[in-house]
């Protein structure tokens, strides 16, 4: 490896960050089972449910596929395809 590969990864998290992010989604996920099956109102299921999706998407975008580390064009990309999603989502059930 060289010293640039070493300045490259060099910002990289180790295992145990990653360990503690798949902890924090198991939780994320957790609440989203939790809400849909409990007597929840939908005026808060839904929106709570939507927060909920997009913490989990973004903590997968940003952690496990790294771009977290990337340009930040990168990154736009995925917000805007993120946003652009939400957009149409909310067209078709309105």
């Amino acid at each position: 490896m060289s010293d640039t590969d070493d300045r490259e990864h060099a910002d990289h998290p180790d295992a145990s960050q990653y360990i503690v992010i798949g902890i924090i989604l198991a939780v994320f996920t957790a609440i989203e089972v939790a809400i849909s099956f409990a007597s929840v109102p939908s005026e808060i299921a839904i929106p709570a449910l939507i927060i909920l999706t997009v913490l989990k998407f973004e903590l997968v975008v940003l952690w496990f596929m790294h771009l977290r580390f990337d340009s930040g064009w990168f990154r736009r990309r995925f917000e805007f395809g993120l946003a652009s999603g939400l957009i149409v989502y909310a067209a078709a059930i309105s």
